[in-house]
């Protein structure tokens, strides 16, 4: 736990760029900027200029720094369309919809002063090719990669290391200074225990908390346990906070025989001690005409992207999920997660950045069922 919350000493600079296939109702490309897991600035194919996402940044920098921003998102906007069509070619794929993404940043402790950065790549949802800092040499899990490994390797190799070790770390500082009444603040956490009837496990769900590192655990009479918990990944809310869950799998026999305790520790304050009992329990009761984000929807909704337009609909709960998309007469079926691009929460193909940055959920924990036109 001790090693888990001292992450918080870290600071880190993340920048997330995404192409799409063109005739989907979403920009063909994207740039995100998080610092501390904030979004500070946001740049697509569609405005064709960065612009910031919170204060702290706007305040504190002036026209030049989102005049390079912006130049070079749109210096990078044509490359990675064009590596859609390559990858195609490379993966042998002759239609369909396609993703590239990069994630690329740094992180600096605030006690040791150590460093670290990493960049890498993924296409339609996997690894494709990633920067080993230390061996300065680029990692290909996969041989439609190997080409691109031995091109990089070397001169761009060293740049890109040079600029995660450097450049990004200068920003990274100057963020801090910027942002350090936002970034440092402590927000405790509210817990709540969900059940959606008596067979189903039930949740240990903590929101509203900043930062985002958290440790959430299960206790049988005072014992760690282990078996028959799934903790969830950190989530993001809306207005900067976080979220994450812990699911315990438990009879109403064994409940009765034995006291069982949600633990959450965080940085803000003393640990957080649930005892699990009926009275304690939120359940979803029918007819209320909505559901927590933890549960899967019944009922079919449409989904809108950043104009308006609607682009999916089937059941849909807060992480990756199987979905049908419907562009015109065709039907493309693939993982899709439920997001939020500016102020609209759309559906993207992009599991991969559930594994490797930040994702959204809905804009709280309770969704309607009407649906979204």
């Amino acid at each position: 736990l001790k090693t888990e919350l001292a992450k918080i000493l870290l600071h880190a600079s993340i920048c997330f760029y995404t192409a799409v296939m063109q005739g989907i109702n979403f920009p063909e490309f994207t740039a995100v900027g998080m610092m501390d897991g904030q979004q500070f600035d946001y740049y697509d194919s569609n405005i064709r200029q960065a612009i910031p996402k919170v204060d702290w940044i706007k305040n504190n920098v002036g026209p030049e720094y989102w005049s390079r921003n912006t130049q070079i998102s749109q210096g990078t906007e044509p490359s990675f369309k064009v590596a859609i069509k390559t990858l195609m070619e490379c993966f042998n794929q002759s239609g369909g919809i396609h993703t590239v993404q990069k994630m690329f940043g740094c992180e600096l402790d605030d006690e040791t002063g150590a460093t670290d950065g990493y960049s890498q790549f993924g296409y339609d949802g996997a690894d494709l090719i990633s920067l080993d800092l230390r061996s300065t040499s680029y990692v290909a899990p996969v041989p439609q990669a190997a080409i691109t490994k031995q091109k990089w390797d070397g001169a761009t190799a060293e740049y890109t290391k040079n600029y995660l070790i450097q450049e990004c770390i200068y920003w990274v500082k100057k963020y801090v200074q910027y942002g350090k009444i936002s970034l440092e603040r402590k927000v405790p956490p509210q817990v709540s225990l969900l059940q959606t009837d008596p067979s189903s496990p039930v949740v240990c769900h903590a929101t509203g908390f900043y930062p985002d590192k958290v440790m959430i655990s299960w206790q049988k009479d005072g014992q760690d346990l282990h078996e028959d918990v799934d903790v969830g990944e950190t989530l993001p809310n809306h207005d900067g906070t976080f979220q994450k869950r812990a699911e315990l799998k438990v009879t109403p026999d064994e409940r009765k025989k034995n006291q069982f305790t949600c633990v959450v520790e965080h940085k803000s304050g003393d640990p957080i001690h649930m005892i699990l009992t009926e009275e304690k329990i939120r359940t979803n009761s029918a007819g209320t005409g909505a559901t927590t984000a933890l549960e899967l929807l019944t009922n079919p909704l449409t989904i809108t992207s950043v104009d308006g337009h609607p682009v999916s609909s089937g059941p849909i709960i807060h992480r990756t999920v199987p979905l049908q998309l419907r562009l015109d007469s065709h039907v493309e079926k693939t993982q899709f997660l439920v997001t939020k691009i500016i102020t609209s929460p759309l559906l993207l193909g992009l599991p991969w950045l559930s594994l490797h940055g930040p994702t959204s959920p809905w804009t709280s924990s309770v969704v309607s069922q009407k649906p979204m036109v």
